[in-house]
């Protein structure tokens, strides 16, 4: 732990976890803290078990041993839902949006507001959707032209901003991204590394998975590595070299 955080609370704290499939340990007595405006990227080769563990802290999957503490307070999570509702947001690489609806739709998809109609119906307020999606984006620094656009008419950094933008909207407490830049260019690359910086600007952690070294280094004060399923590394990043990275993904440190 660095000074900084020595005297700070984690808003993620995770404590011997596990994670087994059949005779397969995929994760085996990990711990970890995430803490305000921290950015902590997850480093390692395929099959390290970095999937399975944001997993576990997204809900998708419940740990077979160990404790996830949320500002404290231990949580158990059932779902990503349930997840959501505590203020893990979890981005991932297909970015879980409906392709064929618009930027105020995904944003507030499954939690849209309603007004009256004649004092007697309910209809979807979409004049409140569109106003609150131009304060998350003017807040988050994000230009969209036209946001009543279905989303599969996006260029990609577009998309990664409305999902973002999802996830600050609703006050996430973490944020985390699963190969943010994956089959982007190289100026939507550095938009999406301006978002993550605009996260921690507002004291928003997040954590990234990327086998990407520029993502890692672009952007992470942090980085945990692991392999086989275990821990083997967590280092600042000013502190190490790709090089120093990869030795310790594949064993050689």
């Amino acid at each position: 732990m660095s000074e900084q955080n020595a005297t700070r609370e984690p808003v993620l704290r995770a404590t011997g976890l596990i994670k087994r499939f059949g005779g397969l340990t995929a994760v085996n007595d990990v711990s970890l803290d995430i803490y305000p405006g921290e950015v902590v990227a997850l480093a390692g080769d395929n099959g390290a078990g970095k999937s399975t563990l944001i997993k576990m802290i997204s809900g998708v999957y419940r740990p077979d041993g160990g404790h996830i503490y949320l500002e404290g307070r231990e949580i158990t999570m059932a779902s990503p839902l349930e997840a959501r509702g505590l203020g893990i947001e979890t981005i991932y690489q297909d970015l879980a949006l409906c392709e064929n609806l618009d930027a105020t739709v995904n944003i507030f998809l499954g939690r849209e507001p309603t007004k009256r109609l004649l004092g007697i119906f309910k209809q979807v307020d979409r004049g409140h959707m569109l106003a609150e999606s131009n304060k998350v984006l003017e807040r988050l620094d994000i230009k969209i032209p036209n946001l009543r656009r279905p989303i599969r008419q996006m260029s990609g950094g577009q998309r990664q901003a409305v999902a973002i933008a999802r996830a600050v909207y609703w006050n996430a407490r973490l944020v985390i991204m699963d190969e943010p830049t994956a089959a982007l260019g190289v100026p939507e690359q550095r938009k999406v590394h301006e978002l993550v910086k605009t996260l921690k600007a507002q004291n928003v952690p997040v954590i990234i998975i990327s086998h990407n070294m520029q993502d890692i280094f672009a952007v992470a004060d942090r980085i945990i590595v692991m392999r086989r399923g275990q821990k083997v590394g967590d280092v600042r990043a000013a502190e190490v070299t790709d090089d120093d990275l990869v030795s310790m993904m594949v064993g050689a440190a």
